[in-house]
């Protein structure tokens, strides 16, 4: 017993020491991977700049593209990658300087003329800002392409080239970000482990007459206190008319006896995302009506996971859906059950809840994806989705949401206890 409590104590003392990141010889390996898709050029990335009110509400996050190249979190910075220029000038990071006022507020930030600016950093070479001017047309001089992120900030890599076409450069970071290493993995895996106790300790909290926020309120507490940051996306929590509405999260309504609470909630850690979303009784007993729409959920869902492997399209998931619930019949409306199923069912998940991705590429392994349909009968109050992450291997998928049970009798008995 001892033993055993030991080991609890060690992996709770882990998760809530927050995610490990990547390291610097990962970004780094990332930024020469990118750069090989790019020979002959330039790529900038700019950060995410803080102007101090921005960011009161939810804290600083760096934007998710500069983020992947670079690990760097602090705000402001650029970076450039230059595939033609020589060893020492192949990454550069420009840091913008100190401001003793803003660090009163925001505590100390790394700048370039810092000693240990290189090690912080991961970068060999790390410029003060103002440089960036002089630096970019050097690495120009030497490259005949020029990419950058086309976010709305590019016009000052255009100004910089007026010669030149810039172009943009998301597509091949898109294709990178998509196939996830095993430290990425592994961070998807930690945000998963914190997400899955939020969703237990909600069903003991769901109950007549307790309020949707109540609920969200649980369920953020127990990943925060696991050490992630932020939510992956606004909680939704609606129960009864809410439960039909796709992205509800005003989760002001009390609960009624004899609804559904739908919970799509998932926490982010280490800047990586789950989501995961589950359907319950209110009054932890399913009715008659609900069990039927739930095993039809659940098959719809089981149909995608056996059709999900490299090669297939995103799209085509949705239609496996779509078709195996107009096999089952007709809904109240006398329409195929195929028409209650309003979304998608999948989507990509990474460092955004929605990764990027380019809708025209098929599956391949290391990509991760949400597998989430949905039953929504506005004119029952009855909306039901199930959602899980899965890993796309070799010759089929592995799930990764699957230590929280969607089984309807082990959901019951879990709102028992």
């Amino acid at each position: 017993m001892m033993n055993g409590m030991r080991r609890y104590l060690v992996m709770l003392f882990a998760v809530v020491a927050g995610a490990e990141e990547g390291t610097p010889e990962e970004f780094a390996a990332r930024r020469a991977r990118l750069m090989q898709t790019l020979p002959d050029s330039v790529g900038v990335w700019f950060g995410t700049v803080d102007d101090g009110e921005e960011h009161l509400r939810s804290g600083f996050f760096p934007e998710a593209n500069f983020y992947y190249v670079s690990g760097w979190r602090e705000p402001g910075a650029v970076v450039v990658l230059c595939s033609s220029c020589g060893e020492g000038e192949r990454e550069m990071l420009f840091l913008p300087p100190r401001n003793a006022r803003r660090e009163i507020f925001d505590g100390p930030r790394v700048a370039a003329g810092d000693a240990g600016a290189s090690a912080k950093t991961g970068f060999a070479r790390v410029y003060a800002i103002a440089e960036l001017e002089k630096r970019l047309g050097m690495a120009m001089a030497q490259a005949t392409g020029v990419y950058t992120l086309f976010d709305g900030r590019q016009g000052m890599v255009e100004k910089l080239a007026p010669l030149r076409t810039v172009k943009d450069v998301r597509a091949s970071i898109t294709a990178l970000r998509l196939k996830k290493s095993e430290r990425e993995l592994k961070a998807l895996e930690e945000a998963i482990e914190a997400t899955i106790p939020a969703h237990l300790a909600a069903w003991r909290a769901t109950r007549p007459g307790v309020a949707e926020y109540e609920v969200a309120a649980v369920m953020q507490q127990t990943y925060f206190a696991r050490g992630c940051e932020r939510n992956a996306y606004a909680p939704i929590v609606g129960s009864g008319p809410n439960s039909v509405v796709l992205h509800y999260n005003a989760n002001r309504r009390k609960m009624e006896a004899g609804e559904v609470l739908l919970m799509d909630v998932g926490a982010e850690c280490g800047m990586y995302a789950a989501d995961i979303t589950r359907t319950v009784p209110v009054s932890g007993k399913w009715t008659e009506r609900q069990k039927e729409v739930y095993r039809l959920v659940q098959g719809a869902q089981a149909a995608v996971m056996a059709a999900a492997k490299p090669g297939v399209m995103l799209k085509e998931l949705t239609v496996v859906a779509r078709e195996w619930l107009n096999r089952q019949g007709k809904g109240p409306d006398g329409k195929p059950w195929g028409e209650a199923l309003l979304h998608g069912v999948s989507h990509h998940i990474g460092l955004d809840v929605h990764d990027p991705f380019d809708p025209t590429v098929p599956l391949e392994e290391g990509n991760v994806i949400t597998v989430e349909p949905g039953v929504y009968l506005p004119g029952e109050k009855l909306g039901i989705r199930i959602e899980d992450m899965i890993l796309i291997t070799k010759d089929g998928a592995r799930v990764l949401t699957g230590a929280l049970t969607k089984g309807l009798e082990e959901i019951e008995g879990r709102m028992r206890r």
